[in-house]
């Protein structure tokens, strides 16, 4: 296969899985073939048991530099609507999912980062909302997933103005959740997903949708906790001063 061909690479190792936005010639832009193979791969991610923390890159020095604007001529409203479908794929991922940001993180890009769960970036990337340089409707789920992380004022300036700021200030905003100095993302990326890995998925599953605003699901999450019983593992280990073995594995949400 081209190496320089736009797609999506995937691997899974040590109970993470890394998805890396390739597309060489374009900053990592999304063609519709990638955003529509997005959810697919989410979803076979989401089936495998192996997998227990996701993350998220751009292939070289660029994280995405939004939808390939080529594919906007042939149907703005078409690529949108393929943007907004990866995204909530993305969000509704069930296992923790996280964004390692080096370089332009613009446009769709930008979406995608802010549809994980955690964000780390690279001192010197640049991120950026740029709908209104292209006259297009920002969608509102995307919208308000911006306004819960940097809130309304932030989101306008983004929204309104389509200009980059960069890690700085979108640390300070909460855009992002760590910057890292140069060389320095890849180690805290996989050492931190490590750690997540080795957490109680029934605990990370049910903050997930508690942090997202989902309030009907108590007595489920109750009934998962009683017939797991990973309490009494996660007290043995602690007891034993070994790390814990949790049993319980997600699947898709309910």
């Amino acid at each position: 296969m081209d190496r320089t061909e736009p797609r999506l690479l995937f691997s899974v190792e040590r109970g993470v899985a890394t998805v890396v936005i390739s597309h060489p010639a374009r900053r990592n832009a999304m063609t519709p073939v990638m955003w529509r193979s997005l959810p697919e791969l989410l979803e076979r991610l989401a089936a495998d048991p192996a997998v227990r923390v996701l993350v998220l890159t751009g292939a070289g020095d660029t994280f995405c530099a939004g939808a390939d604007i080529s594919a906007l001529r042939e149907g703005a409203d078409e690529a949108r609507g393929l943007a907004g479908a990866a995204e909530e794929a993305l969000a509704a991922f069930p296992r923790p999912t996280l964004a390692a940001v080096r370089g332009y993180c613009v446009g769709g890009g930008s979406q995608l980062a802010a549809a994980c769960d955690l964000r780390f970036a690279e001192e010197g990337s640049a991120f950026g909302v740029t709908p209104a340089k292209l006259g297009i409707v920002y969608p509102s789920s995307a919208t308000r997933r911006l306004v819960a992380l940097v809130g309304p004022a932030t989101a306008k300036h983004l929204l309104f103005s389509g200009e980059l700021i960069g890690t700085e200030r979108a640390l300070r905003t909460g855009l992002v959740d760590e910057v890292l100095p140069m060389g320095g993302l890849d180690r805290r990326v996989e050492e931190y997903a490590q750690v997540l890995a080795s957490r109680s998925q029934l605990t990370q599953a049910a903050a997930k949708e508690f942090t997202a605003g989902r309030t009907d699901r108590d007595a489920h999450w109750a009934g998962e906790a009683l017939a797991a019983d990973e309490a009494a593992e996660g007290v043995a280990a602690f007891l034993e001063r070994r790390a814990p073995r949790f049993p319980y594995t997600t699947g898709p949400t309910g």
